[in-house]
């Protein structure tokens, strides 16, 4: 669970850090995705029963569809308002 929770810091600080639109949403959704996983594992093992480890998996499954949906929405905007993604070296 605790790896879980990192993976949650590095999505935000990636989303603080990264300097497009393009690279904050693939920083956010990919770690938050992987650290909510982690976090499901890690309650799966102390679960009582296999239904709250069901509902568990569920509530993950649901979570990567809304952040898959809204990072497109968001990115889909940013490209029709002509947001272009930062090149890299050019700092």
């Amino acid at each position: 669970m605790v790896l879980g929770a990192l993976f949650f810091v590095a999505g935000s600080v990636g989303m603080l850090r990264f300097p497009d639109v393009y690279t904050r949403l693939h920083a956010l959704t990919k770690a938050d995705n992987l650290g909510m996983g982690l976090l499901v594992v890690g309650l799966s093992l102390r679960a009582p029963g296999w239904q709250l480890v069901l509902k568990l998996v569920l509530i993950w499954i649901f979570v990567m569809i809304a952040g898959a949906v809204s990072c497109h929405l968001v990115a889909r905007e940013a490209y029709r308002q002509g947001v272009k993604p930062e090149q890299g070296g050019e700092r």
